[in-house]
């Protein structure tokens, strides 16, 4: 789904789970969190910080906690949708209204907000080291541009060029994905780009 400008869009334009996306909203809105628009879905704050967002896909719909893995979880819920690359956030799916339960979604997000609120917080890795896969350094030793350019981007942005890359499994699919990063990276720009300041 296209990015929205607001949360009521976000909703009008799922294409499955809008009951359920309501419901979840009611829930939060019936809270402190300030409610929001953030990588064009509605994300949930407090005093500036995420806490919540929520989301929906073909198989379910989703609270996304920022700082999940601090909370206690009593229930179990809780999944790392991308374990090994993320940290601190956790998901919560449901795949029918009836696994939506009111009361116990606020006591998560409670708990959540009662620990923002108390600074604590699981800050991401910086520093690692870049680790350029074969077939980017393949690309930049045929082409003098792409290589300066590359040296040129941050660490960060780096890293995410060559994890992009390297996270692939077949070398076809490898060598896709440096062709289409190449003009992204000559043109000084991140792999995620379009996602920041949102």
């Amino acid at each position: 789904m296209k990015g929205a400008a607001s949360v009521d869009e976000y909703i009008e334009n799922a294409e499955h789970y809008q009951d359920e996306l309501r419901s979840l909203r009611k829930i939060l809105t019936a809270t402190d969190l300030e409610e929001t628009v953030k990588w064009g879905a509605p994300c949930y704050v407090i005093d500036g910080k995420n806490i919540v967002g929520i989301g929906a896909f073909k198989s379910y719909v989703g609270l996304w906690f920022h700082q999940g893995a601090l909370l206690k979880d009593p229930e179990g819920v809780l999944i790392n949708a991308q374990d090994g690359k993320t940290k601190a956030q956790r998901q919560w799916r449901f795949t029918s209204a009836k696994e939506i339960k009111p009361k116990l979604i606020k006591a998560y997000v409670n708990e959540a907000i009662g620990l923002a609120r108390a600074g604590k917080e699981i800050k991401a890795d910086r520093g690692k080291p870049v680790v350029i896969p074969d077939e980017l350094k393949h690309a930049m030793a045929k082409d003098a541009a792409l290589k300066k350019a590359f040296a040129a981007l941050t660490p960060g942005k780096q890293r995410e060029y060559a994890d992009h890359v390297g996270e692939a499994k077949r070398e076809e699919t490898r060598l896709s994905r440096v062709e289409k990063i190449v003009p992204m990276i000559k043109k000084g720009g991140g792999l995620h780009d379009k996602y920041r300041d949102c």
